[in-house]
Formats: structure tokens, C-alpha cells, sequence
């Protein structure tokens, strides 16, 4: 399990700079909405059992022990194990522009029993078990989750006597998807973190800082001091999608982030993100977000009000 060093967290305790917090408990989940109305920092938060923390509006710069430090954005989630104390940032909160996220703590009872039924009727091609899954897992762009997330955000708030019954059914799929997505492994920071490659793991931190530059494969291939095709070969096997893909879902991530203010130019967006055309823009955007930018832009402004 990861957690904070001794260092940082000795001598303190936990706070809540947290301006309001809505919780709703039923037998094997708890929802917790937060809206955070103040620039805040060093924020400490842990669950006694495993949670599902995904963003609605606004950013979190996220703190785990052994890693950087992440920007974590609308229509991302993470999986925390029980007791992992989260340390977070809230760079961007105001009052008229409020940061919101959500933590669902689920029951390792009700995780369990999923797994149970997923060895018995979904077992793997390799014939290996599910397992629990990894922790500290960042899902980045899965519609799928996402909107799962939304769905019980509906029915936790809804005033339904079955409700318990149907929460139970979503987090039965909800477990599904992470653990099945979990063993893709799909790109995420520990993997780069864990990687043996040092090479790649400098592309990674390269494509992130220079995201507003063309960036191509050939152009990587030799700061990896590797040939194109043994540079797509190997950034596959380790990060489970093309280098293109990535670049896309880096500038994709950091577009989100930028669209969330309503004064910022569709144009300005997509060329400060790398994009060389609005229509290529547009249609990367729509593929990954399932909504065009300008519509994406719309619907945070009205979100906030």
C-alpha cells in the first residue's frame, strides 16, 4: 500500500478546509460530495475502506508517497485502498467557481463477492484469478466509469425505497470495469514510476511538458535513442496504447482543464494543447469526451451557475 512519509505527516492532523460536504450511506457504499470554495492546501482525507475518488468540476493536485505530484481533472477517477490517507491541493477553488469531486467508499465485502463471481462465470483467458485490484489506479478518459459514476450520483440522492438494490447492481458492474480495465493496464503514472525503462519514462515527462509542440513519433524515437518502429513497440507493451494515443490523452487532459473557464477561446485552447487544426481538434475532443469542445464549455458555465 502507498501512503504519505512519516515526515510529512508528523506533527499534524487531519483538517477539513473542505466548505461543505455531503455524505449518503447505504449497506455497501457511501457517497461523499465535497465543494471546496477557497484555495487550499495540504488537505488530508482517509476511509476506512476502499474509495473511488473521481472529479466533477475543477482540479486537485493529488500527493501519494514515491510519485510526483498529479493534476487530477474532470472525468477522472482513482482507486485508494482502506486507510490511504490522500493529501490534496485546491489550487483553483473560489468562491463563484467552486472545485468538485466525489469519494465512494465501497465495502471489501462487497468487492469480494464480485470477484467471486467474476472466477466463477468471467474467468481470464490465462487462466490466472481475479485478484484484488491494484490500488492507487488512475482511469483516465473511461467513459465507461465515468458515467457509471454519474449514474450512482443520481441514485444515491434519489428518494427510491429499491435504491440499496439498485446501487448494489451498479457497483457490481462498477468493480467489473475497474478490475477489467485494471488488467489491460492501461497507461498510469506507476507504471511509468515502476518501469525499469528510464528512457521511457523521460519520453513520458518530455510529451508532458512540450504538449503545446508537434510532437511525433520519430522525433521521440530518437530522444529515446531507439528506431520508430522499436520506439512504438516498446512505449506499447509498457503503456498499453500507441504514442499518438497518449499524446492525444495528455492534450485532451490538459483541454478540459482550459475549457473550464469560459473566457478562454475554443482556437487559443486547441493550439495552447498542440492541436495544429480546430477540426482535428474537434474531432479528437468529441471521440474522447463523447462532446464537442464548445459544448464541453457550455456545460461547465453551466454548472458553476
Amino acid at each position: 500500500m502507498i501512503a504519505l512519509s512519516d515526515k510529512f505527516l508528523k506533527g499534524r492532523k487531519l483538517e477539513s478546509l473542505v466548505e461543505n460536504q455531503t455524505s449518503y450511506t447505504l449497506r455497501n457504499a457511501a457517497m461523499h460530495i465535497f465543494e471546496t470554495h477557497k484555495q487550499a492546501n495540504e488537505v488530508l482525507l482517509k476511509f476506512e475502506q476502499p474509495v473511488l475518488a473521481s472529479m466533477i468540476v475543477g482540479k486537485k493536485v493529488m500527493h501519494l508517497r514515491d510519485h510526483q505530484a498529479f493534476d487530477f481533472l474532470p472525468g477522472e477517477s482513482l482507486i485508494l485502498p482502506a486507510n490511504e490517507t490522500m493529501c490534496i491541493d485546491f489550487p483553483e477553488a473560489q468562491l463563484k467557481n467552486p472545485t468538485k469531486c466525489l469519494a465512494m467508499a465501497i465495502s471489501e465485502e462487497k468487492i469480494h463477492k464480485v470477484l467471486q463471481l467474476m472466477n466463477e462465470n468471467m474467468p481470464k483467458d490465462n487462466g490466472n484469478e481475479w485478484g484484488i485490484m491494484d490500488y492507487n489506479f488512475h482511469f483516465v478518459n473511461d467513459l465507461g466509469i465515468y458515467q457509471i459514476v454519474q449514474r450512482l450520483m443520481f441514485l444515491f440522492t434519489e428518494n427510491h425505497s429499491s435504491k440499496d438494490f439498485f446501487v448494489d447492481n451498479m457497483l457490481r458492474e462498477l468493480i467489473v470495469r475497474i478490475l477489467q480495465t485494471n488488467g489491460r493496464k492501461i497507461y498510469t503514472r506507476e507504471t511509468i514510476a515502476l518501469s525499469g525503462d528510464s528512457r521511457l519514462s523521460f519520453i513520458i515527462k518530455y510529451i508532458r511538458g512540450n504538449l503545446h509542440e508537434t510532437l511525433s513519433v520519430e522525433e521521440l524515437s530518437k530522444k529515446a535513442y531507439m528506431s520508430p518502429s522499436h520506439f512504438h513497440r516498446v512505449f506499447k507493451n509498457e503503456l498499453g496504447i500507441s504514442p499518438i494515443e497518449f499524446i492525444n490523452n495528455e492534450r485532451i487532459k490538459l483541454a478540459v482543464s482550459l475549457l473550464q473557464n469560459s473566457k478562454r477561446k475554443i482556437k487559443d485552447v486547441y493550439m495552447e494543447c498542440g492541436f495544429e487544426s480546430r477540426s482535428y481538434f474537434n474531432r479528437v475532443f468529441k471521440t474522447k469526451q463523447h462532446i464537442s469542445p464548445g459544448e464541453y464549455q457550455l456545460k461547465m458555465q453551466h454548472n458553476l451557475h
